[in-house]
């Protein structure tokens, strides 16, 4: 595929995110937003994570009018209610032992904006995840591993947490934190990536 539109942006420092676009192919930059997610107004979590990830991408895109901005942002719901990034061990610790042995699931919210094109979208991908039954010793060596600092729902699917989940239905990538089909599939109906036939090609600039 070929970018076919001015510079792309990724308004997130996340690695994960960063990493899975880079896997698509595409050339972007990375100007992370400085939003107060605490100012949200807090509700149901497929609105909460959308509404955040279009606040991201404004943010962005009012600095920068002329590009198509990315915005995401990720959340783990057990229950109904929703588990952010643990604050301390202990949280992560208490986080762990809710989610195991049960089903739970991640919703990610994206918005693509572009303040010169007056184009405005966003919407949320949900993925049920099934945990394992874990046991105190395990919950203490992931912990100990330091992974689940700055995860939401204390655990990174990418990585050692993988070792905590019997399945998932859905998305992957979105567990890891951007719905990469998703996305793709909207920057190509929105024009600012088209299809390229070269087998050594991926999403290019």
């Amino acid at each position: 595929m070929i970018q076919t539109t001015p510079e792309l942006i990724l308004a997130s420092c996340s690695p994960r995110r960063r990493s899975l676009l880079q896997l698509a192919g595409l050339r972007f930059a990375v100007i992370p937003a400085a939003v107060d997610e605490e100012s949200v107004r807090l509700t149901g979590p497929a609105e909460y994570v959308q509404t955040l990830a279009l606040a991201k991408a404004e943010a962005v895109a009012r600095q920068y009018p002329l590009s198509w901005v990315i915005g995401a942002d990720t959340t783990v719901v057990i229950d109904g209610v929703i588990l952010g990034k643990p604050a301390s061990d202990p949280i992560a610790r208490q986080m762990l032992a809710r989610l195991s042995g049960r089903p739970h699931f991640v919703y990610t919210g994206y918005a693509i904006v572009c303040h010169h094109q007056q184009v405005q979208l966003a919407d949320t991908v949900k993925t049920e995840v099934q945990f394992k039954h874990l046991s105190s010793d395990e919950i203490d060596w992931y912990i100990q591993t330091g992974e689940p600092v700055d995860k939401a729902g204390a655990y990174a699917i990418q990585g050692l947490g993988s070792l905590l989940i019997r399945r998932i239905n859905g998305s992957y990538t979105n567990v890891v934190g951007l719905p990469v089909c998703e996305v793709i599939e909207s920057l190509i109906g929105l024009g600012v990536v088209s299809l390229k036939a070269e087998k050594s090609e991926g999403l290019t600039v």
